[in-house]
C-alpha cells in the first residue's frame, strides 16, 4: 500500500487518541493512588516492581512450543475487523513508517520482571489510526504466527509504549523472542504483548485470547496483582 506521509499519520493519531483520552485517563496506571508493588517509583509513577515480582537479568523464554521462522521478504502484517480502511504491510511499508525509540520493563506474569530494556519500532496507536476502527470499536485482538491470541482494550493499546518492535537492545529481536516484530505492552503483564505477531483485528466486543480462555485475567494489571480472572 501506498503510505501517507507523516503530517496526515499524526493528525489520525491525535484524533484517534482524542476520542478514547477519557478511557486512557482513567486507566490503573494513571490513577491508582497506592498501586500495589515494591522499589523506587519507577515510569508512569508506578512502583519499579509489581507485586510478587522479582528481577532478573536473563530474559526467560515461554510460549506455546512453536517458533515460527519468518522471513522478513514473506512478513506481513494486517490490520483488519472492525475498521474503515485495513491494511496489510510488508516489511518496507512497516519500516516507513515513524520508527521510535523507548525504554520500558517486561513483567511477565509467571513473576519475573526484567527492567530498561531498550526498544525500537512503530507505535500501534499510528498503524490503528490508519486503519481508522468504527465508532463502537472497543478492543483488539492480536494474532501471532504460532496460533496464539491475546485481547486487549483500546485504552490500554492506544498508548504510545505499546510498540511493535523488531529491536530490543540495539539488537534485531531474535526469533525465541518473537523477531522479526512482537507487541510490547509495558503497562500490562507481557502476555498481552503477543510475540510473531501477524494480524491486529479490531473488535467491537473484547472476546478472550488464548491465556484468557484458560483463566488469566482480561485486564493483566501488574500493579493490582490482576493475574487471573
Amino acid at each position: 500500500m501506498a503510505m501517507p506521509d507523516l503530517e496526515r499519520i499524526v493528525a489520525a493519531r491525535m484524533q484517534l487518541r482524542e476520542r478514547f483520552l477519557k478511557q486512557m485517563e482513567n486507566t490503573p496506571s494513571i490513577t491508582d493512588d497506592s498501586p500495589q508493588g515494591t522499589g523506587p517509583i519507577n515510569r508512569h509513577g508506578m512502583p519499579q516492581l509489581p507485586v510478587g515480582q522479582t528481577i532478573t537479568q536473563k530474559w526467560p523464554v515461554l510460549d506455546l512450543g512453536i517458533t515460527p521462522e519468518i522471513s522478513l521478504q514473506a512478513w506481513q502484517l494486517v490490520v483488519d475487523g472492525a475498521v474503515e480502511q485495513p491494511l496489510r504491510l510488508g516489511w518496507n511499508e512497516f519500516l516507513a513508517l515513524e520508527q521510535v525509540e523507548d525504554v520500558s520493563d517486561f513483567h511477565c506474569v509467571t513473576t519475573w520482571s526484567r527492567l530498561d530494556l531498550a526498544w525500537h519500532g512503530v507505535r500501534l496507536i499510528d498503524l490503528l489510526a490508519l486503519a481508522r476502527p468504527v465508532s463502537n470499536a472497543l478492543a483488539v485482538m492480536c494474532h501471532a504466527h504460532d496460533g496464539y491470541t491475546t485481547n486487549v482494550l483500546l485504552e490500554e493499546a492506544l498508548k504510545p509504549d505499546v510498540l511493535l518492535v523488531h529491536t530490543a537492545n540495539g539488537e534485531p529481536l531474535a526469533v525465541e523472542h518473537g523477531g522479526p516484530v512482537r507487541m510490547i505492552t509495558p503497562q500490562l503483564y507481557a502476555w498481552k504483548g503477543a510475540k510473531w505477531i501477524s494480524r491486529i483485528e479490531v473488535l467491537t466486543d473484547n472476546r478472550p485470547g488464548f491465556w484468557e480462555q484458560r483463566g488469566y485475567s482480561n485486564s493483566a494489571y501488574p500493579w493490582r496483582n490482576d493475574r487471573y480472572d
